[in-house]
């Protein structure tokens, strides 16, 4: 939208490239009741409930003509039930950016639940990483790793194996009907990427979730507090990681599952 003017421009140069990517990744075991009670049907928490959050610092992104943006991306170990698919990866609970574009595109053809925050860059102080998303100039949360060293050749070949055949991330596209009663299209999504890792650090990772108000992030209040109320029943080891992304693979384009 608006339709009117025609379907979105494009360029010879625009493709689904990122081509620079700095990502923190901080993942934890929370509560399985509790995580299961925010997956839609037919979706279930997989053999561990998992959470995983990234932020990711954008740059060089080719459908962009090259500008970047931030986002902080949370996802839940899940498994995909339908009739016709059986699907294991991960189910994204939300996810925040600091830029429109991205935002309405991930939304509307994608069916990723993407919502507004400010996210400014990562820092790095005494090789400490930080990270943080804020709305309305109130924090929603603060990301931290530490005592960073290259991953072992035990740890590379793990993390390989733990990912065979879950390589699936996926949501829920709901779109209200108009006026926002009932929906216009209620549908599970997967949008498969590619990822080209050129560095890869482990370290100790933690969160913190606020617990905020109707007045501090009236629209958006209630999804940091449910986020905030999965506890941390056990960090894994948190990455740091340089790469390039491609969101556009021609053999695994975004669809819906059923």
């Amino acid at each position: 939208m608006p339709a009117h003017f025609g379907p979105r421009g494009s360029d010879a140069r625009a493709s689904g490239w990122y081509r620079d990517v700095t990502m923190m990744v901080v993942s934890y075991v929370t509560d399985r009741d509790k995580l299961a009670s925010y997956l839609p049907e037919p979706f279930t928490v997989d053999e561990e409930p998992l959470i995983t959050v990234v932020y990711a610092s954008n740059k060089q992104v080719d459908w962009l003509a090259g500008h970047g943006y931030n986002l902080i991306g949370v996802h839940a170990d899940a498994r995909f039930a339908g009739e016709r698919e059986q699907l294991r990866g991960t189910y994204t609970l939300a996810m925040w950016e600091n830029l429109t574009d991205p935002i309405l595109t991930g939304r509307e053809l994608q069916g990723i639940p993407k919502i507004y925050a400010d996210i400014p860059e990562h820092t790095v102080t005494d090789g400490l990483w930080r990270a943080e998303a804020r709305h309305f100039d109130n924090p929603i949360v603060d990301m931290q790793i530490d005592s960073l060293r290259p991953p072992t050749a035990e740890e590379i070949a793990a993390s390989t194996a733990a990912q065979q055949g879950r390589d699936n991330p996926m949501a829920w596209r709901y779109m209200p009907a108009i006026g926002g009663f009932g929906s216009s299209i209620s549908e599970a999504t997967t949008f498969p990427s590619e990822t080209h890792y050129h560095e890869v650090h482990v370290g100790n990772g933690k969160l913190a979730w606020q617990q905020l108000t109707w007045d501090q992030n009236p629209t958006q209040f209630h999804i940091v507090n449910a986020i905030q109320a999965l506890p941390v029943i056990e960090y894994r080891p948190a990455l740091v990681a340089r790469c390039s992304v491609n969101l556009l693979v021609p053999d695994r384009l975004p669809r819906a599952i059923r």
